[in-house]
């Protein structure tokens, strides 16, 4: 995805009568009806996303500190109309205003707006999320203006009817055109839909009513989260616009992989090697979990790729950590690449002892055993 300050070739700093004259002038360059080039519809069609993107100073923030992933589908292409996309382009020909357009009466967006959600994307160790923890991030978003309380004017001063709608938040312009009269209905560019403008704007928000700033927040991140799962923090989001109420902040998090552990819903996968004797005698190892090094009882005639379990040593149940799952350990047998010609003679004597039948070889065998431990 391009970068939407490229594509209208302006500045990141660039003013909203900048981004006007940049969008009026690809728009022309590049509309369908009059560019006939391969390719230049997808670039008009960018241009548009762009400058709808860029134009709003919410949907602008929140591109500036996420970028397009910020948007969360929130801003949409705009609407050739049911005129084939006349009226857009005269209206980019023509129009005092500029900007993309529907092509018919946009909802007047007076009194106090919801804030936009935010998403964050939080990175946390294998052991962080089997256990949860608390972690504090700082986020960047828009806060009420503390000076006006978000109406954006001046103190002693409020919002007055536009002058250029009369209040109506819309504009009608008819133009004439080798295919007809068309009449285009369009938002307010003065008060952008709302009817009213600040006449006198508020100097620590410039008019705006909010602010954009960094803010330290704790999330409490629950034991037995997983990678994609998603935390709300409640009206943690952009303030809302007038006053209106902040939206919602989503920390989607990421969990690192373990070296040795493997997680499978709440069972933990993980392997260990032994040696043919321990296979064969049985033993007891210490393997790794999760709650540290744990022992592990390796029965005697363990075979190769056994499963051994080691109960509640898995994931807690996301909501119930009480719950816990079981690690899976499977057993790898290591044979010796090589054996001297002692170690030889002692497996032949051991095969011969398990090719007789009965109990009265058992000192016998022990016995041997012992000393092809002393060998290994």
């Amino acid at each position: 995805m391009a970068d939407y300050y490229d594509l209208l070739g302006v500045s990141r700093d660039a003013d909203s009568d900048t981004l006007k004259t940049a969008y009026r002038r690809l728009a022309r360059k590049y509309h369908p009806d009059i560019n006939k080039e391969k390719g230049a519809e997808e670039r008009f069609k960018e241009i548009g996303r762009a400058y709808e993107v860029l134009g709003d100073p919410q949907t602008r923030a929140r591109y500036d500190q996420f970028g397009e992933a910020g948007l969360g589908g929130s801003a949409g292409m705009p609407d050739m109309g049911d005129m084939g996309g006349f009226a857009d382009l005269f209206e980019t020909f023509f129009s005092g205003f500029g900007g993309p357009s529907s092509g018919g009466a946009r909802s007047q967006r007076r009194g106090p707006q919801q804030g936009e959600d935010l998403r964050y994307d939080l990175t946390i160790e294998f052991n962080q999320a089997v256990f949860g923890q608390e972690r504090e991030i700082k986020i960047p978003h828009l806060e009420t203006c503390n000076t006006c309380r978000g109406s954006g004017a001046k103190q002693g001063s409020g919002p007055v009817t536009c002058s250029t709608c009369g209040g109506a938040g819309q504009v009608r312009r008819a133009t004439r055109t080798p295919f007809g009269s068309f009449t285009q209905v369009a938002e307010c560019p003065s008060c952008n839909g709302t009817g009213q403008v600040i006449s006198d704007p508020c100097g620590s928000c410039n008019g705006k009513g909010v602010d954009q700033v960094r803010k330290k927040l704790r999330i409490n991140i629950p034991a037995g989260v997983d990678s994609g799962t998603r935390l709300r923090v409640s009206g943690e989001g952009n303030a809302g616009a007038r006053g209106g109420s902040p939206g919602d902040l989503y920390v989607f998090l990421k969990v690192k992989n373990h070296p040795k552990l493997k997680r499978d819903g709440l069972t933990i996968h993980s392997e260990v090697t032994i040696s043919y004797l321990q296979a064969i005698l049985g033993d007891i190892i210490e393997v790794d979990t999760v709650d540290g090094p744990t022992s592990l009882q390796i029965p005697s005639g363990s075979q190769p790729n056994q499963v051994l379990v080691l109960e509640n040593k898995g994931i807690p149940k996301l909501g119930n950590p009480v719950a816990r799952g079981n690690q899976r350990v499977t057993v790898n047998i290591k044979l010796p690449s090589k054996i001297s010609n002692q170690e030889s003679q002692l497996l032949e004597e051991l095969a011969s002892i398990y090719s007789r039948k009965g109990t009265q070889n058992h000192h016998h065998k022990s016995g041997l055993f012992s000393r092809l431990f002393s060998k290994s």
